[in-house]
């Protein structure tokens, strides 16, 4: 209820009602609306920034951020666990395997490198969320990138493992003869007393005492290089190339079994004892070449015989006889 003002009239000696004038109850009309206005103006930019007035297409999409926002958490924690499965990998990889095929180990810098160059996260700018996804774009990238690298090293040391399994199928590593048919092993890998001169001279080989037609096996995998008797005092004889620097031969044979140019597996049947070329008497000459250097052979029995026979055959080898060649 608006107040009604009076004043004192000398003249009349009376109190008469002052009557506003229109032109100021204009301005407080309009003042009030202005006021009205601005109150409603800052009340609604207010309402407009809280969760109080948002729209339901607004409140939807604030509901999909919130979700984008914890898979992005979850996607960040399931990276930490491929991070240390795939640091478990790269350690196995450098410590374990490049180690046991005799591989150089990958340098970590190779392995954790980053992208240089241009910016390559600059269309994830500009977002609520920018330092979030870019940062969680790079986490990717960068295991993507070491998974590639690993890939290609678990793909070398298959090939290793595969040169690695061919080698030691290819190493001359089982006793040509087989103990069941071995009558005695006559003479060593060393200095020997010659049959025929009876002076002392290195024997290259090794003797196995055996009868005459007794099966003689290929001590590793390889190709046969010759079958012949045109080497002198070897008689026929038989040389198996083993790929990797080795290569084994077989002398004083009776007949062959094999071919020049044949492929054989360790444990093939390629000859039989015999007594041609310069022979005593029956027995199989064997040879083992390494880089065309001959070496001891009874370093390569491993594949064949127990501790004990290997103990019995060393100390024959040892022992400075006559060889039968």
């Amino acid at each position: 209820m608006t107040k009604v003002k009076y004043y004192y009239d000398p003249d009349t000696l009376s109190y008469r009602k002052i009557e506003p004038k229109k032109s100021r109850k204009y301005r407080n009309i309009a003042l009030f609306v202005i006021a009205s206005a601005l109150f409603g103006f800052m009340g609604l930019m207010l309402l407009l920034n809280t969760n109080l007035l948002n729209t339901p297409r607004e409140l939807a999409l604030q509901r999909e951020v919130n979700n984008f926002e914890l898979r992005f958490e979850l996607l960040n924690r399931k990276m930490d666990q491929m991070e240390q499965v795939l640091a478990n990998i790269e350690d196995r990889d450098n410590n374990i395997y490049r180690l046991y095929f005799e591989a150089n180990p990958i340098p970590e810098e190779q392995r954790r490198a980053g992208f240089g160059g241009v910016n390559r996260y600059k269309d994830l700018e500009g977002f609520n969320n920018s330092d979030m996804i870019i940062a969680t774009t790079r986490r990717m990238e960068i295991i993507q990138k070491e998974m590639v690298i690993q890939s290609k090293s678990l793909d070398e040391i298959t090939k290793l493992a595969a040169e690695k399994e061919e080698l030691l199928a290819a190493i001359p590593a089982i006793q040509p003869i087989n103990n069941d048919n071995l009558t005695r092993m006559a003479s060593g890998y060393g200095w020997r007393s010659d049959p025929f001169t009876k002076a002392r001279k290195m024997h290259w080989g090794m003797d196995f005492t055996a009868p005459r037609g007794t099966p003689v096996y290929a001590s590793g995998n390889g190709t046969v290089s010759r079958a012949d008797n045109n080497a002198s005092g070897y008689g026929k004889h038989i040389r198996i190339d083993h790929g990797y620097g080795y290569m084994s031969l077989y002398a004083h044979l009776s007949k062959y079994n094999v071919r020049r140019g044949q492929q054989v597996k360790r444990g093939d049947l390629i000859g039989f004892v015999g007594s041609t070329g310069r022979s005593e008497a029956p027995h199989l000459h064997y040879e083992v070449w390494k880089d065309g250097d001959r070496i001891n052979p009874i370093n390569f029995y491993y594949g064949s015989l127990t501790a004990e026979e290997f103990d019995n055959m060393l100390i024959r080898a040892n022992q400075e006889n006559q060889s039968l060649d």
